[in-house]
């Protein structure tokens, strides 16, 4: 028998080349694996979907939203930790049925792909549940001048695909993102008030400022909140706060209510319609005084619609109007003195409420700013108007009442809510309104 020899060099390639199969081959099901299992969580996700997640799922392609590698991912516990403390919100967490939600997480941690789809659409069902109740009002009253903010029930493929087109569904979960700040605040300081065994009247008067927070919308939402209580203003978008400032809001007498509109316009160089009871206790008995018209920047008119003719103030019976005998249409022209300062924004409402600048800066310095006629003052209506019209807030001439239309129509919800947290513990501001009662 003939033998032949091998040179070294090749022997030694062969048994490398040999020696490296199974460990390539290897490698090749391990980089499959991954692959394979996301398939087979995917069918087993078809075979699970069902009533209103279906549309949801089908949608994203099957992919779920708590799973991350295999593994369910941490908001599961997150959401969890919500439903446990469901009492919380106002809600019962045994209606949640919270141990069989832990029992559906604690068999997926094997990664079963059955196990883990089961887990995953009761994770969703019980989610979209459990913001459906959040945002549920609950009996509190709010004017709805536009009909279409009055809060509605969430259909299950909105709850979700809200969740799931944020970049970070895991911080979206952690922040509560789904719910105004107001709320999220005062569900935490609901928290702290059990921990410190507050009495049953705090725990009420608590749960009612909730359930005031409950109608307003996340910061994902364009919007913008006037709280009539603290006197401050708030705007978001993007998930988070853009801007916050001081305002004046109504006195006792003339409240600002609590009112949802839809903000169209900003108004420049706006002429001030002076309010009957004004006209009648303030404006008269300076005429009768020896003031003018003139003086004060204003003008009488005929009547109250759309072209009103002018009058001479010598026509008005000023002694009448301030006894309350007859009524007259005062207006204060514009100017750097007007009432409205520069700008005013409208939404429609019943009310006659709106947003407004003003020259009274002294006001805005107090602590207590319950002083106007029910309007809003705002403390830096430049800044507003450049994040509600997109670009700086001017005039194009000294024309009086330059209607601008905003570009994205805007929400505006006017609350009321009177509870705070200091470093001392729960506070309440002074219920100005007697709401609260």
């Amino acid at each position: 028998m003939r033998r032949y020899r091998i040179p070294l060099t090749l022997l030694c390639t062969m048994t490398a080349f040999c020696a490296a199969m199974p460990a390539r081959a290897q490698a090749a099901a391990a980089s499959a694996a991954p692959a394979d299992r996301a398939d087979r969580l995917g069918t087993a996700l078809r075979d699970e979907a069902g009533g209103g997640l279906k549309r949801f799922y089908a949608e994203r392609g099957f992919r779920p939203l708590w799973i991350s590698s295999g593994k369910i991912g941490p908001s599961a516990g997150r959401l969890i930790d919500y439903l446990a403390t469901a009492d919380l919100d106002g809600l019962k967490p045994a209606s949640y049925k919270v141990h069989r939600l832990r029992a559906a997480v604690a068999d997926a941690r094997g990664g079963d792909p059955r196990a883990l789809a089961r887990a995953e659409y009761m994770l969703s069902a019980a989610f979209v549940r459990y913001v459906q109740d959040q945002r549920r009002p609950d009996g509190v009253r709010m004017i709805y001048a536009d009909r279409g903010l009055k809060p509605k029930r969430p259909r299950p493929d909105a709850v979700l695909r809200a969740a799931a087109f944020r970049k970070s569904f895991d911080d979206y979960l952690a922040n509560m993102g789904w719910m105004s700040a107001h709320y999220v605040r005062l569900r935490q300081l609901i928290a702290r008030a059990e921990r410190e065994g507050a009495s049953d009247a705090v725990m009420a008067r608590l749960h009612l400022n909730l359930d005031r927070a409950r109608l307003l919308p996340g910061p994902w939402a364009h919007h913008i909140v006037v709280d009539s209580s603290s006197g401050r203003l708030w705007y978001y978008g993007e998930g988070r706060q853009a801007g916050m400032m001081r305002v004046v809001v109504g006195a006792p007498e003339t409240q600002t209510p609590m009112l949802a509109g839809t903000l169209q316009w900003a108004i420049l160089n706006p002429y001030w319609n002076v309010p009957t009871y004004l006209a009648r206790n303030r404006i008269a008995p300076k005429i009768l005084a020896g003031r003018t018209l003139a003086s004060m920047n204003m003008e009488v008119l005929s009547d109250w619609s759309a072209a009103p003719r002018p009058l001479a103030a010598s026509s008005i019976d000023w002694a009448a109007v301030a006894s309350g005998q007859t009524e007259v249409r005062l207006r204060e022209r514009p100017g750097a003195g007007n009432s409205m300062g520069r700008v005013k924004f409208l939404f429609p409402n019943d009310e006659g409420i709106y947003l407004h600048d003003t020259p009274d800066r002294d006001l805005l310095k107090k602590p207590d700013r319950h002083f106007s006629n029910g309007c809003i003052r705002l403390e830096n209506a430049a800044e507003l108007g450049r994040w509600l019209l997109q670009k700086p807030l001017r005039a194009a001439s000294r024309e009086p009442e330059q209607a601008v239309p905003l570009p994205v129509q805007v929400p505006v919800y006017l609350t009321y809510i009177t509870a705070d947290a200091t470093d001392a513990g729960i506070v309440f501001r002074k219920d100005v309104y007697g709401r609260d009662e």
